[in-house]
């Protein structure tokens, strides 16, 4: 049949294939997901007119200056991703393309992995609150201490919750605030003994941190270099890897004494 095409004919019939190979490249679904900068919250104020930190049995202090836990906003699980939207957003500084298995569980429902976020955040609030006591010194049972975040699952928040905690109880140590009255972000997940760790997606919640008013970011130092990679203006890395190494910096930020690690 195409012996009696012309060579433009049959160029053109050849070509149909390959056009509709790449339509459906285009539009077909990827295993990717998209996420930008999320929101931030003080975790030493209110969220959506809960305070996130309360605390019985104990006297708590009135605090000033901030400490802003940070998330990134990825497109939903079942949400389908083509290769136009990968190639749209490949480029950009304000969103990242990170594969769908990093992001969500591989075979998960919407429910089930909003399930499963949520025994992550519980999880991480305990880990937090535990390390929190056990740095001050207060032995368990003797203080009660309750985190809310409304709409925020996993486990990242951990380190903020820690150094709410104990900004909230002992300050500084010293009669002062443990953010010197600044706004200080942050993240990092965190066991009972204090240890920091990773979270991923650390370059979207910097620029998420910085437009919240953050001059300072608190960064797991394994993570320091994705940090630095799209690091906003004004706004100053500091690496962690426990929950005192945190403590010291922060106070060392506030009296203008002693060595703040940097990346």
């Amino acid at each position: 049949m195409l012996s009696r095409l012309t060579r433009p004919q049959a160029l053109a019939v050849c070509a149909l294939p390959v056009v509709a190979l790449l339509a459906t490249a285009v539009f077909a679904p990827l295993p990717f997901s998209v996420a930008q900068p999320g929101m931030t919250a003080n975790v030493l104020g209110e969220n959506k007119g809960t305070p996130v930190i309360s605390v019985s049995g104990a006297a708590t202090r009135r605090t000033s200056g901030q400490l802003r836990m940070t998330t990134i906003e990825a497109t939903g699980p079942d949400t389908r991703v083509s290769l136009g939207d990968v190639l749209g957003n490949w480029f950009r500084t304000d969103r990242a393309v990170m594969p769908h298995d990093s992001v969500y569980p591989s075979g998960d429902t919407v429910k089930e992995i909003e399930k499963h976020n949520q025994a992550q955040m519980r999880e991480s609030q305990d880990a937090a609150t535990q390390a929190a006591l056990k740095y001050l010194g207060i032995g368990p049972g003797k203080v009660r201490v309750t985190l809310k975040l409304a709409d925020v699952g996993g486990p990242s928040a951990g380190l903020l919750f820690s150094l709410g905690v104990i900004d909230k109880l002992d300050g500084d140590g010293s009669g002062g605030d443990l953010t010197g009255g600044r706004t200080i972000a942050g993240t990092g997940t965190i066991d009972a003994a204090g240890k920091v760790g990773a979270v991923g997606g650390v370059a979207l919640k910097t620029q998420a941190a910085r437009r919240d008013g953050a001059t300072v970011f608190l960064v797991p130092k394994a993570e320091c270099a994705d940090a630095e990679a799209e690091l906003p203006k004004g706004l100053r890395l500091v690496p962690v890897t426990t929950l005192k190494g945190a403590v010291d910096s922060l106070v060392a930020l506030e009296k203008g004494e002693g060595t703040v690690p940097s990346c």
